[in-house]
């Protein structure tokens, strides 16, 4: 099943790169992908019980993945109808998008493996 999965996100990831919402997500992730916001997505993921996945970004080791789902849970409403007004698309079909995004960009922001002291 995985590899139907692999297959899906795939033909989802250069769907989203040819109309643009790949390049939105990135946008929007580098606006919030502050220190203090990764500081609070690592609160946001002890309450949702995710922490062992968002560390796994922070980390120097394999970024483990997150479902859409579970993204949904982490982020909570509020910050996903954020999301859906920046891109002005669904939640379902930007979700899995930013799930496939999110390891890597947070990874990208804390190459020492922690996060980066609050300017």
């Amino acid at each position: 099943m995985s590899g139907i999965f692999d297959d899906v996100m795939g033909k989802l990831t250069d769907l989203a790169a040819s109309s643009g919402l790949s390049g939105q997500i990135h946008s929007y992730l580098s606006q919030m992908l502050t220190p203090a916001m990764i500081s609070s997505l690592l609160d946001q993921a002890q309450q949702a019980g995710l922490t062992d996945k968002v560390r796994s970004w922070i980390g120097s080791g394999e970024n483990l993945p997150i479902s859409a789902d579970e993204l949904r849970s982490l982020l909570g409403n509020q910050q996903v109808q954020a999301l859906v007004d920046h891109v002005g698309l669904p939640a379902n079909t930007i979700l899995p998008v930013l799930a496939h995004l999110l390891p890597a960009a947070v990874n990208a922001q804390t190459p020492q493996g922690e996060v980066p002291a609050k300017a």
